[in-house]
């Protein structure tokens, strides 16, 4: 092994500048990838601006239905 004190100074030069290297890049990625979590929570909220009908709402159009049915067997002559 070398004893040479240059040989020790680039070394150490190189792993600080690959180690740079590699976390700048981690970085970037980390901060392009919440990025588009953002966009993605962004789409979701615009797409959901429709109100979602009620639980009560879907019963009283169930009863409707079923009203609308026994009239119309009424109407055909039909007993119920």
């Amino acid at each position: 092994m070398p004893q040479d004190p240059n040989f020790y100074i680039i070394v150490g030069a190189f792993a600080v500048l690959c180690v740079g290297i590699v976390s700048t890049l981690s970085l970037r990625g980390w901060r392009d990838w919440i990025a588009l979590k953002h966009a993605e929570l962004d789409l979701a909220r615009q797409g959901s601006d429709a109100p979602v009908p009620s639980a009560t709402s879907r019963i009283e159009v169930a009863d409707l239905k079923e009203r609308v049915k026994k009239l119309e067997a009424i109407a055909a002559g039909i007993d119920i």
